[in-house]
């Protein structure tokens, strides 16, 4: 049933008004203790969502044009890519999830108003899509349970692609892991390789190669990858509960995280209704039946456009879709250290009284302005969380959350009217047209402008990249323009020594920061005369540059190299960020020590204990810890600890199998934590087996290498305990484990 909607009248006075300079304010409205989980309008929900002074929301499509949106991208040509999950969640058991029939869309404005007025279905019969990157005249695709990326093409301009390629393939994988768990991202970063979520790789693409490099320290993060203006990645975990990770260090050098790195009262979300849809129950809501702390983490995107505030650039932002709301953080660098702190004093960026508002993703756009993808629906948690008789499902079924399916919006952030709208055709402008916008204002340009150019291996503008390098005359206002211009020339491997040398004096300090970066293609052959150059800029007054300079001579161990970083170790004792960047990629050579010291292993078994450490890196991680120390502390506890569990000790093998096919809820060791272990079930058996392997082997103090019998889990194991708890349907307990053998 349709709530009553108040007096136009009413909406005005609390949600807008308007000052005597015509600016737009909005007034916070009152809290709302009993929300309906009826469906709104767009217009209706726009009416409910708060936005700070000055700030309003523009709709810039919605159902029936779209339904189930999770992510966008553009191209040159300002045409919007929508990937839809048609089968997400269509009820509360997640009945046909992985029914071949989720789409992409494209979208078009045709009238130059904002709106998107056309919309072709660009690829259909898709299991999920996960991940969309254009690429020039291409769009790359990845769906879910693949790890292949498929390049597709429209040849004859009627919208709907025509011709596919695969570009990246791995043909030994086969997965059918919780749809949740598995990769995002593909963001091409300013170092032109495209980073991905949860694997261990990351990509490089021209129209003529593609290239893959492993990060051995695994992957991270689930649902939305950011970069800023210099290249820093920020990863986000629903499943931890962690709303920023991992943007302290580039994940190629290794794994660094700060106890202090997010503001104390960070974690701590402010909805403006009742949120009592949440999976772990009371403990994640206050008395007012709000969600306490993020859950939901993802979508999250640094604003680097131009339409907007200025004070809104370089902020991050972060989608929460069970708490209705999305935060701003401004980004505090403190002496090379990244650290996050909310924007305002509790209370958020944006917060809506809209039961099925549910931004997933943010970004971005070619007009400078941001934009919200909302799938606006009733359940937003995958099924492993919303088993019969769960909280999360109690509510589901009281509330009518499952019947609302098959709509969505996407929606844009306007300050003061200044959104503006301009026709791009940059697929189809020359190389040397490109050049300009690498230094445009609105990153989006910078970032397609490099990309295209890059992909086209077009080589005729290096004189002129070299050129924007070199003109240090356009100072603070032209560093943006003269970084792209490197990692441009970078990407069509036309940079020089000369060059870099001359970079390394550049008057700004991040333009510098990226000379060095660039300079590894030299250290990775060992060149002394660059090692030394670079180790030259170890006192340069610039915090980011001494981190780049230890960082960068760090990934390559010649003698020479290796020399260097440790006197620079001992020349930076205090300075907080290279002591604590040097014990992260001292703990993130867990592959190289594993290597070592299971080399008395047969074959098949020290593979098994490898793959295990790479899906521990790249999905257990993201809950319990980069080194499984566990997430969360004091009365705020997320997931235990690995390190020294008492279900990985030796004798309790059969219950660790036990927990991963079935998962673990409620106390363990007399604590308790907010989030439940689902159960990995839909895994293979040898996957489950090198899971526990690793785990048992690297989580206990009391195991010995040359003991595999003591610590191996096998994939027939896995399979006769399947058998024989099959009737289970619910998490283990410790209790109940405690009972078992």
């Amino acid at each position: 049933m349709k709530i009553p909607k108040p007096p136009f009248f009413f909406f005005f006075i609390i949600l807008f008004g308007c000052n005597s300079d015509q600016q737009w304010i909005n007034k916070k409205p009152v809290f709302d203790p009993n929300p309906s989980p009826a469906y709104l309008s767009p217009e209706e929900t726009m009416e409910r969502i708060y936005l700070p002074d000055g700030y309003h929301l523009e709709l810039v499509v919605s159902e029936p044009m779209i339904k189930e949106p999770v992510t966008i991208c553009w191209d040159g040509k300002g045409r919007m890519y929508v990937a839809e999950m048609l089968t997400y969640m269509r009820d509360a058991d997640a009945s046909d999830e992985r029914l071949p029939i989720s789409q992409i869309k494209l979208l078009e404005d045709t009238d130059n108003d904002g709106k998107m007025d056309k919309s072709t279905v660009f690829i259909d019969s898709l299991l999920l899509p996960r991940m969309i990157q254009t690429v020039g005249d291409e769009l790359l695709v990845n769906v879910t349970n693949s790890l292949d990326i498929i390049s597709y093409k429209d040849t004859d301009g009627d919208g709907k692609a025509d011709t596919k390629k695969v570009i990246f393939q791995k043909k030994d994988f086969t997965t059918n892991a919780n749809m949740e768990h598995q990769r995002s991202g593909l963001d091409w970063n300013l170092d032109n390789w495209m980073y991905m979520t949860y694997e261990p790789f990351r990509l490089r693409y021209t129209k003529d190669t593609i290239e893959i490099d492993t990060i051995f320290s695994g992957g991270r993060g689930q649902w939305g990858l950011a970069h800023d203006n210099y290249g820093r990645l920020y990863f986000s975990s629903a499943g931890g509960e962690v709303p920023a990770h991992d943007f302290q260090i580039n994940p190629i050098y290794g794994k660094l995280d700060l106890p202090d790195q997010l503001d104390p009262e960070f974690q701590q979300v402010w909805p403006i209704m009742a949120t009592p849809d949440v999976q772990g129950g009371l403990p994640r809501l206050r008395e007012n039946n709000t969600l306490n702390h993020f859950t939901g983490a993802c979508g999250q995107s640094i604003f680097r456009g131009d339409a907007l505030a200025e004070d809104l650039v370089g902020d991050y932002l972060v989608c929460e879709p069970v708490g209705r709301i999305i935060r701003r953080a401004k980004v505090i660098n403190d002496k090379g250290k990244i650290i996050l702190k909310n924007a305002y004093d509790s209370s958020e960026f944006i917060a809506s009284q809209d039961m099925n508002f549910r931004p997933v993703y943010s970004a971005t756009g070619p007009d400078g302005c941001l934009y919200i993808v909302d799938m606006y629906r009733g359940i937003i948690q995958q099924g492993s969380w919303t088993e019969p008789g769960s909280f999360l499902r109690n509510k589901i079924d009281s509330l009518g959350l499952a019947k609302n399916i098959n709509r969505g919006r996407i929606y844009r952030v306007v300050y003061k009217d200044k959104r503006k709208n301009e026709k791009l055709n940059m697929i189809e402008e020359p190389s040397t047209s490109l050049v300009k916008y690498l230094n445009h204002p609105n990153g989006w340009h910078r970032d397609n402008a490099q990309k295209t150019i890059v992909f086209r291996s077009d080589k005729s503008v290096v004189p002129e990249l070299i050129k924007m390098v070199k003109n240090t005359q356009s100072g603070d206002a032209g560093h943006l323009g003269r970084i792209h211009a490197l990692w441009t020339l970078d990407g069509l491997n036309s940079v020089d020594k000369e060059l870099i040398e001359s970079a390394f004096k550049d008057p700004h300090p991040q333009v510098r920061r990226a000379a060095i970066w660039i300079s590894e293609k030299w250290l990775m052959n060992n060149d002394e005369d660059m090692m030394q150059k670079v180790m030259d800029l170890r006192k340069d007054e610039n915090y980011d540059v001494r981190l780049q300079v230890f960082l960068s001579l760090s990934r390559y161990p010649s003698p020479a190299a290796k020399a260097m970083v440790d006197s620079l170790v001992k020349e930076e004792s205090g300075n907080e960020i290279i002591v604590a960047a040097k014990s992260g990629i001292d703990k993130s050579k867990i592959h190289h020590r594993l290597v070592g010291e299971l080399g008395s292993l047969e074959k098949k078994d020290w593979r098994m204990v490898l793959n295990g450490l790479s899906t521990f890196m790249s999905l257990c991680s993201s809950c319990h810890g980069s080194f499984g120390e566990g997430m969360g502390s004091g009365n705020n506890l997320t997931s235990p600890p690995l390190k020294g569990a008492r279900f990985l000790s030796l004798p309790e093998k059969n219950n660790a199998i036990r927990i991963l096919l079935n998962g673990l809820s409620g106390n363990l060791e007399g604590k308790t934590y907010s989030s439940e272990m689902p159960s990995m079930a839909e895994n293979n058996d040898e996957w489950i087996a090198s899971v526990l392997s690793y785990l048992r082997y690297d989580m206990n103090k009391n195991v010995h290498a040359n003991k595999p019998a003591s610590f191996m889990v096998y994939p027939e194991e896995v399979k006769k305990m399947r058998a024989a708890e099959s009737g289970r349907t619910k998490p283990w307990t410790e209790k109940e484990l405690l009972l078992r053998k």
